[in-house]
Order: C-alpha cells, then sequence, then structure tokens
C-alpha cells in the first residue's frame, strides 16, 4: 500500500524522481512536479498531444517554461510521466482477475473486473487516450508504456485460462496467452468507448454484464 506521502506526490516511483541535472528532487520539487503533471492531465482533457505546449503547462501551474525544464525534456516526457501513475490502479483489477472462475461465483468476478477497468477508464481517460493514439502512431516510448500498464491484466487472465485449459473447461484450440491477449484488448476498447455505446442504444447495465458474460464464458468454458 502507498503512503499517504507517496499519494501526495504521485506515488513511489514519483518519490525517486530526479531534477533534469540528475539532482534527487526533495519534498518541495516533488510537489512541483506533481503540479505539473496535474497541469498536464487537466490540459489533455481539452487538447491533444500534438497541441498541449509548455507554456501552456506552465501557465497553468503558475510558473514559468523555464522552471519546466528543470522536472522535465519537453511535453512527451511528463505526459509518459502521467501515464506511468495510472499504472498504480491495475493491481486492484488484477486482484480481481485472481481466483476461481467457476459458475455464478464466477461470473460475479467478471463483473468486477469489468467494473473496475471501466472506472480506471472513465477516470484516466485523457491520458489514456492520448497514450494509446500516440502508441497507435508509431510512438515507441508510449507503446512500451501501454504495454506494460496491460501486461500484469494479460498475465493474469492467461493464468485462469492455462487452468480452464488444463481443467478441460475449454477447448485445445484456445491457446491461454492468445486468448488472454484479445481478452484485454475488448476489455480496454470498450472501457475507451463505453461511454459513447449508452448514449446511443443501451445502458452502462448493458455494457457491463453483456461483456461480463463473454469475458466469463470465454475463460470459464464448461464449468460456467
Amino acid at each position: 500500500m502507498r503512503s499517504a506521502e507517496a499519494e501526495d506526490i504521485g506515488g513511489e516511483a514519483a518519490a525517486h524522481a530526479v531534477a533534469q541535472d540528475g539532482r534527487p528532487l526533495g519534498r518541495r520539487g516533488l510537489r512541483t512536479r506533481r503540479r505539473f503533471l496535474d497541469a498536464t492531465e487537466e490540459l489533455l482533457r481539452e487538447t491533444g498531444l500534438r497541441e498541449l505546449r509548455v507554456v501552456d503547462i506552465a501557465r497553468r501551474v503558475g510558473t514559468s517554461p523555464a522552471t519546466f525544464y528543470q522536472y522535465f525534456t519537453n511535453v512527451e516526457e511528463a505526459v509518459l510521466a502521467v501515464a506511468e501513475d495510472a499504472t498504480a490502479d491495475i493491481p486492484p483489477i488484477v486482484e480481481h482477475i485472481e481466483g476461481d472462475w467457476a459458475g455464478d461465483a464466477g461470473l460475479d468476478r467478471a463483473r468486477k473486473v469489468v467494473k473496475a477497468f471501466f472506472d480506471y477508464w472513465d477516470r484516466h481517460y485523457a491520458i489514456l487516450r492520448v497514450r494509446n493514439l500516440a502508441a497507435e502512431e508509431g510512438d515507441k516510448r508510449f507503446r512500451a508504456a501501454r504495454m506494460a500498464t496491460l501486461k500484469p491484466l494479460t498475465d493474469a487472465m492467461c493464468d485462469r485460462l492455462q487452468h480452464a485449459h488444463d481443467e478441460g473447461w475449454i477447448p485445445l484450440e484456445i491457446q491461454p496467452y492468445a486468448a488472454a491477449a484479445a481478452l484485454v484488448a475488448m476489455l480496454e476498447r470498450i472501457g475507451a468507448y463505453h461511454n459513447q455505446l449508452e448514449r446511443t442504444e443501451v445502458t452502462w447495465r448493458d455494457m457491463v454484464e453483456t461483456t461480463a458474460r463473454i469475458l466469463h464464458q470465454t475463460v470459464a468454458g464448461q464449468s460456467a
């Protein structure tokens, strides 16, 4: 569990952050860095990565671009740091995946996974949207950040699918890791767009229940 101080400055990773000249940041420096990251995330709700400028971030914080450059080389580095912060919400989702997926209890577990993932996307939509767009456009840094975030989910799902495979619940033709990657991709895609879908033909409850049942049927197979 992260300490209150770590929460305040942006997590355990931030606690080891350094300035651009290599000096470890003190508490005041960490607070300033946190303000730049918060401003970056706020502005990403209003504009895209290409339109985001250092001067805009500095103005939102109430300081100068020169101060920004004491902490980050460029805008992309700050955006990547914001994306890294969002990974702190992944472990609780992984915890929902771990455990027994058989029967009605497994279906309830699938609902918890879907709800937690939707909440995660709603909470971090601005940064996740920008991260994924940059990754899909070929930026290796953002692609690596995306893969690092999704890997714990994919690994946990693969473990459950491997168990189902070993128990004979799912066909031998379903390769556990490939299926896990497909399910996580489905979650990410629906997590990103569920709000838009809910405005047209379906409700939030419909999206959660349908996605959870697809997830459960795939993972639990004949034990469902």
